[in-house]
């Protein structure tokens, strides 16, 4: 279930890491590799009036798992990403409560 937002990132580049990347990921969390949602926003970032390169930024949304998976996923992403040549990345997580999360309209609590 674990969704991955990436900006700042190419279509491209996401695809080139993604095999590699959710096959670690899944094994960090201890899940398959069908839980991982990943996609890439393409938008315009501004500075100074200016169109400018936006900055590689990972958002993680998912049920949490604890520090040590945490910490694991957002090591895992940020080495990817920095594989791809990047300068640099955040990865920042957004965490789901169960009893706000519905599939079907049945709640996960």
């Amino acid at each position: 279930m674990p969704r991955l937002t990436f900006r700042g990132v190419t279509v491209e580049q996401v695809c080139e890491i993604s095999e590699s990347l959710v096959e670690q990921l899944a094994a960090v969390c201890g899940c398959d590799i069908d839980n991982f949602t990943l996609e890439c926003v393409q938008h315009a970032a501004i500075f100074g009036g200016k169109v400018v390169p936006a900055y590689p930024f990972v958002e993680v949304a998912w049920f949490e798992r604890g520090d040590e998976v945490r910490d694991g996923v957002a090591l895992s992403i940020t080495a990817h990403v920095l594989g791809l040549g990047l300068p640099e990345v955040e990865v920042a997580f957004t965490t789901y409560s169960k009893d706000a999360y519905y599939s079907n309209g049945t709640s996960f609590k």
